[in-house]
């Protein structure tokens, strides 16, 4: 069996591994993971066993870029600035919502990552398990703890 392009790949599951990059990182941060998601992945491509879960072979390459990139952030100074106007909640469709990405930023890694790969990315909780290391019911404790955190601290209705 052939591999597909690796360009084919890209275009398939780019945006859902930007929306896992997002929800991980956060917003700032979320193009430089996908970059080098892709980097690594365009590396270890031919080696990739043609059977693969390209899917969760690639959130687990992000979720890898994602920790490399938060330990990052750690080690490097935060400037301070005057915070920018608020943003209309009203506005453009697929603008990214400040409110969220600081709901999700307040959530435990576990929890934060849990909901990212189940929610955003569709992975089944064994594969999140997989990923994030522990069992499956731990996965799904950390997203279902996740989506109950995220209601309560997120304005109401935004998560339904």
């Amino acid at each position: 069996m052939q591999m597909r392009p690796f360009e084919q790949i890209v275009d398939e599951y780019g945006p859902m591994v930007l929306r896992v990059c997002r929800a991980v990182v956060g917003p700032t941060d979320a193009e430089d993971a996908w970059s080098e998601t892709f980097l690594s992945a365009l590396r270890a491509y031919p080696e990739l066993p043609a059977d693969a879960n390209v899917e969760a072979w690639l959130v687990t390459i992000a979720h890898r870029r994602a920790v490399d990139l938060a330990r990052a952030r750690a080690r490097r100074a935060d400037p301070v600035a005057e915070p920018p106007d608020r943003p209309s909640r009203h506005g453009q469709p697929g603008r990214s919502d400040p409110d969220l990405w600081r709901a999700l930023a307040r959530l435990p890694d576990k929890q934060r990552a849990a909901v990212a790969y189940h929610y955003l990315a569709g992975l089944p909780h064994k594969e999140v398990a997989r990923i994030t290391g522990g069992s499956t019911d731990a996965a799904r404790r950390a997203a279902a703890d996740g989506i109950k955190t995220l209601r309560a601290i997120y304005p109401e209705g935004a998560l339904t």
